[in-house]
């Protein structure tokens, strides 16, 4: 299974429908919070060079937004 980090805000729509996605397909992942934590914030500026949300992390491809396509090929998830 491939490591899925997702950098989200409470309030930020694509956000949740990205991790519904994730929660719909069984994906595990790691949410951070970036409205509240700084350095989780730095850190998803430095790795996508984005302050937008959602900024997903899987294995070290970096995705901004949500796409449901580009989700789904990244995790090898047949439609």
């Amino acid at each position: 299974m491939k490591k899925v980090e997702i950098y989200s805000t409470p309030t930020c729509g694509y956000c949740k429908m990205a991790k519904d996605f994730m929660n719909e397909h069984k994906v595990p992942f790691e949410e951070f919070d970036v409205a509240s934590n700084l350095e989780k914030r730095n850190e998803m500026i430095q790795k996508s060079g984005q302050m937008g949300v959602p900024v997903i992390d899987i294995d070290g491809q970096m995705m901004v937004g949500f796409d449901r396509d580009a989700l789904a090929k990244a995790l090898w998830i047949v439609a």
